[in-house]
């Protein structure tokens, strides 16, 4: 690469304002007033629709961001996504995770490109109608993992991907948070019927994504998984207490902690742990280990698919033992904000989704045999349909 070309890649993209687009968004609680503040500071975006299955609430919800003139006079995202006069572009999903899939296929058979969050979806068989739908569609479908834009996490899967490792065999990752079951946005995250899944769906699916992403995404053949739930349903929650809110232990249907051991394609074993809570500060550095050379990647106090500190890479160097820091990258840019541009240029050049479906679809199933295998307390074998 020459001063030129280098010059040129730090040039910042010129935004053509002259065409926009244009957005809906289905689903407006929490996750959306992130979606919406990010479409909000991109000088190329129309907003001009919302539903939510609470009559009134895309309403209030519009009103409170000041943006004026989106209709959201809808019974259903169906009844918006049928309603021509608007145009769409794109949409962004925020709904539940129980309600991922179905809203993702009718936007996508409806011809409208799609920012879904994360997880993908609950259930294996799901993300495989999604993306069934996004095939016959033609439409972009890209899976809400930021973390996917951090230059940290691109550090990973340089290193990985350099062969400085050697043959990558075993891979240890996960994270957790000491008390963070997510009750400040109510109970939709922890009852069965919305969430579905818990830890695993909410932060699992990022480290995950980290890891996975950074081997070069191989197929998962088995995993005996584990699931618990002792601190969602104890009424005596340090964080129930402290917001009054003892009742919800009743009605806690998903996972706070999960564990499994995922064989993978290409000889790699995979040991995965993930907590909402747990009686320690963290459940262990992710480490990948190869046969040249081994990565130690420092977790979080808050696991939010970000790297703890600066990276290290054990190794050999003319026959001793030496260790490489990888400091630690700062960021100028807004991951969220990176989520949402790429998708944007993706849907105005026509190009590809910034996280592709066909990746995020091993994670998905290694999510779903983890769910499995704990209900059945024993391996299970992962297979994938063809698509």
């Amino acid at each position: 690469m020459g001063l030129d070309d280098f010059k040129k890649n730090q040039e910042k993209k010129v935004i053509d304002t002259n065409k926009k687009v244009r957005v809906g968004i289905i689903g407006t609680g929490w996750i959306a007033d992130a979606h919406i503040a990010s479409y909000l500071r991109q000088p190329d975006v129309e907003i001009v629709a919302g539903a939510d299955l609470i009559p009134g609430k895309a309403k209030a919800f519009f009103e409170k961001h000041g943006v004026e003139g989106v209709k959201t006079d809808y019974a259903s995202h169906k009844e918006m996504l049928a309603d021509k006069s608007l145009k769409l572009d794109a949409v962004s999903i925020c709904t539940y995770n129980r309600q991922h899939a179905q809203p993702a296929i009718d936007s996508l058979n409806a011809g409208i490109n799609v920012l879904l969050e994360k997880p993908f979806t609950v259930t294996l068989d799901e993300a495989v109608e999604v993306i069934k739908a996004e095939k016959a569609s033609g439409k972009i479908l890209s899976i809400g993992h930021q973390p996917r834009m951090d230059a940290n996490m691109k550090m990973i899967k340089k290193i990985c991907q350099s062969g400085q490792l050697g043959q990558i065999y075993y891979i240890q990752t996960g994270g957790g948070r000491r008390r963070g079951i997510p009750t400040p946005y109510g109970t939709s995250f922890i009852e069965d019927k919305t969430a579905g899944l818990g830890a695993l769906g909410d932060i699992g699916c990022y480290s995950l994504d980290m890891v996975l992403n950074a081997v070069g995404n191989p197929k998962p053949l088995t995993v005996s998984g584990y699931k618990s739930a002792f601190f969602g349903k104890d009424p005596n929650y340090s964080n129930y207490v402290k917001t009054g809110h003892p009742e919800y232990a009743s009605i806690f249907g998903v996972d706070d902690f999960a564990a499994a051991f995922i064989r993978l394609e290409g000889g790699i074993i995979l040991d995965f742990r993930i907590a909402w809570a747990m009686n320690l500060d963290t459940s262990g550095d992710t480490i990948i280990m190869g046969t040249k050379g081994s990565l130690r990647i420092p977790s979080t106090e808050c696991w939010n698919g970000t790297v703890g500190g600066a990276m290290t890479i054990y190794h050999e160097v003319c026959g001793e033992q030496t260790q490489t820091t990888v400091p630690i990258i700062k960021m100028e840019e807004n991951l969220f904000d990176l989520k949402i541009r790429t998708f944007l240029d993706a849907v105005k050049e026509g190009g590809t989704a910034p996280v592709p479906s066909s990746e995020i679809l091993y994670n998905q199933a290694i999510i779903d045999g983890i769910a499995r295998s704990a209900e059945a307390g024993k391996e299970v074998e992962i297979v994938i349909p063809e698509i």
